[in-house]
């Protein structure tokens, strides 16, 4: 081969390899930039950018979108577009965890459809919808014993398996009774997101995190709030037993009696709304 041959292969090459490097620095540089933007953006208005962008939104058959028209007043509520975004997110969800049924508990398309569900409500307004922690659904029949503190459960998280354990007889109650709240199905996946909140970094997990610190600071430097709360009767007892089953309450409170909860206590409707980035029909 001609020595100017070789020279120009090794000067396209050299060209080659240079035009690669800075394509790269600028996808690294234009990343940075967007999260250095929406950073300062969510510090402004704690929300992010965006929340829904698919490049291919997966779907439901026609059996599974009847179980959401019928046990799924929130799904009910949304515009078509929302629907189209509420059932990509259930089949995604669906496909990313590993239902498994115990005591002869069949994992029948409304077990799946009913819980991935009521993961997605809670999450409709996040961008990551997928709360990593979890990876496996177990259902009973019924309440189940527990290993944990040896008894009875209706339902338990435990972080290290990254297991949702649930009663479907009472996570069927949670939901048939809209207006008690008291949803078992709302309550447990809460425990999932706030601990999801406090070991991932992404943005949504970021907002809801520190708007629930927000919330808590916002308790401590109002006492006479919190006195309000303890003796109004409108949440459980068992919300103030500790952060973790307060914040629980709180969200069942939220979904099933949202206008109630603006009317009583409008600062912590204010941050609840804010932790969960709700701008929905009926919130």
């Amino acid at each position: 081969m001609p020595y100017f041959l070789v020279l120009k292969q090794s000067s396209m090459a050299g060209q080659a390899i240079l035009m690669v490097f800075f394509v790269i620095m600028m996808i690294i540089i234009l990343r940075y930039l967007k999260k250095m933007l929406e950073t300062a953006y969510v510090m402004k208005y704690m929300k992010p950018w965006y929340t829904h962008l698919y490049f291919r939104l997966r779907t439901l058959s026609d059996s599974e979108k009847l179980i959401l028209k019928k046990h799924f007043n929130f799904y009910n509520k949304l515009d078509p577009k929302y629907k189209l975004y509420f059932e990509h997110r259930v089949a995604s969800f669906i496909k990313d965890k590993d239902f498994i049924g115990r005591d002869g508990c069949l994992i029948t398309d409304e077990v799946k459809v009913m819980i991935s569900a009521t993961a997605v409500m809670l999450t409709f307004g996040f961008r990551d919808y997928y709360i990593g922690i979890i990876s496996k659904i177990v259902i009973y029949p019924k309440a189940f014993f527990s290993n944990t503190n040896q008894a009875l459960h209706k339902g338990e998280f435990n972080p290290k398996l990254k297991t949702l354990v649930l009663s479907w007889e009472d996570f069927k109650i949670g939901l048939d009774i809209e207006n008690d709240n008291l949803n078992l199905g709302i309550h447990e996946l809460t425990h999932a997101i706030h601990i999801n909140s406090m070991k991932e970094r992404d943005i949504s997990s970021t907002i809801f995190s520190d708007s629930f610190k927000e919330l808590t600071q916002l308790m401590a430097e109002k006492p006479e709030l919190r006195q309000k709360l303890v003796t109004s009767n409108y949440f459980r007892k068992y919300a103030f037993t500790n952060q973790f089953e307060f914040l629980a309450v709180i969200m069942e409170t939220f979904i099933e009696t949202p206008r109630e909860f603006q009317t009583y206590f409008p600062e912590v409707y204010s941050k609840t709304k804010q932790m969960l980035n709700f701008n929905f029909a009926g919130y």
